[in-house]
């Protein structure tokens, strides 16, 4: 980024004068960029109570006319080149990063040291190793600090969340997770950053993986060891200037978890899979019963609970509407069964980071914060390395 483009001013914010507002410095202006900017223009109109009005002060990226374009169209008050502006900006408190991989370990351990507030994009980082100062930054600070998991944030998973922790599962033995893409099956499909080491660190592994990571660590538990497997399908892919340029990271894996409470389960990911847009499908058996989800059906759970009422263990899964008032984060949206869609998980996310902020309140553990974003990131480098090293079960040390 040019260190000589300052901030170019597009507009005034407006907030409510009721609750407190809360500066927000984007970095990144496209697709997380998007649904951030989106989530945070919701919320004070949809959420109520609200903890406070998130300002749109500063969007930031490399290309200035589409971070002009952007800062316009999303409705920041200017933009800037230079994620130091965001820095060291002080109207703004709350530093949201959603760069590529690579732009988030500095940026955020800068912003931790000047105090700010922030939430930054998974995977945390492309290494454990690159990860743990950033835990250890906004640790020192002590500022708050999410990493953005939002899958946490659909109401259908935190109902099976708190059925878990209610014990209506009962003893968990089983989790299995698949989380399923096509879209770069095509050969001639040209080489971006998500496929480059150095930038993305892992591929499906840390773009999709991370995220049936992070949720087998919160509705199961810790896991103790993890075995894995990668492939890379296609090894080279065009470039914008003609040329090909080397893939030198994972298209697909699969791993297997033994949890330390005695579960065991199986995660998989892949960019290759014919057919499949966005496909997260996760099933969870217990004792007691057993639930099962889909992300392609955000707003259903199926659930078994074979003793629920007489001969329930007969009759398999029936399908949860999660509509009702008093499920998770209904309070927010419309009547039952009018159901909501993925973009409202960032809604529920940040609210929840701004209530954190405003009355200082834990971020975890029904957020991701920078310490799951480290755990994921040791759990991904396990996978690497017991893939490298035949498939062996690698234990998880923190």
């Amino acid at each position: 980024m040019s260190e000589d483009v300052g901030f170019v001013t597009m507009g005034q914010s407006s907030g409510r004068e009721d609750v407190p507002e809360i500066g927000v410095g984007m970095l990144g202006y496209a697709f997380m960029g998007k649904a951030h900017s989106n989530a945070l223009r919701k919320i004070p109109y949809m959420v109520e109570p609200l903890p406070a009005v998130p300002a749109l002060v500063a969007i930031c990226g490399r290309n200035e006319a589409a971070v002009q374009e952007a800062a316009a169209r999303y409705g920041y008050q200017r933009y800037c080149t230079d994620w130091r502006e965001l820095i060291q900006d002080d109207a703004i408190q709350l530093f949201d990063n959603g760069g590529p991989n690579d732009t988030h370990a500095e940026p955020c351990i800068a912003a931790a040291e000047a105090g700010k507030h922030i939430i930054c994009e998974k995977p945390l980082a492309r290494t454990a190793a690159e990860a743990k100062p950033m835990l250890e930054a906004v640790q020192k600070a002590g500022v708050k600090h999410a990493c953005a998991f939002n899958y946490r944030f659909v109401p259908a998973l935190r109902l099976a969340r708190e059925m878990i922790e209610r014990g209506e599962l009962g003893q968990i033995f089983h989790f299995r997770a698949v989380y399923l893409q096509e879209w770069i099956m095509d050969p001639q499909f040209p080489m971006v950053w998500r496929l480059k080491k150095d930038i993305a660190g892992s591929g499906a592994l840390g773009d999709l993986g991370a995220h049936i990571i992070d949720l087998a660590r919160f509705l199961v538990g810790e896991p103790k060891a993890v075995s894995g497997l990668t492939q890379t399908f296609i090894k080279e892919r065009p470039t914008d200037d003609g040329g090909r340029d080397t893939v030198d990271v994972d298209d697909a894996f699969v791993s297997l978890v033994q949890f330390e409470n005695g579960a065991i389960g199986t995660l998989e990911a892949s960019r290759y899979a014919n057919g499949r847009k966005n496909h997260q499908r996760i099933e969870i058996n217990g004792s007691k019963g057993s639930i099962v989800f889909d992300l392609e059906r955000l707003n259903e759970l199926e659930v078994h609970l074979s003793d629920s009422e007489p001969g329930a263990q007969t009759q398999g899964f029936r399908r949860v509407l999660v509509t009702e008032a008093d499920h998770p984060f209904w309070k927010y949206w419309w009547p039952h069964g009018h159901i909501i869609g993925w973009e409202h998980t960032f809604v529920h996310e940040l609210t929840h980071l701004l209530d954190a902020i405003v009355n200082d309140t834990d971020v975890a553990p029904y957020a991701a914060d920078f310490e799951d974003g480290y755990r994921a990131a040791v759990i991904c480098d396990a996978v690497l390395e017991s893939a490298a090293n035949g498939g062996g079960l690698v234990p998880i040390q923190y």
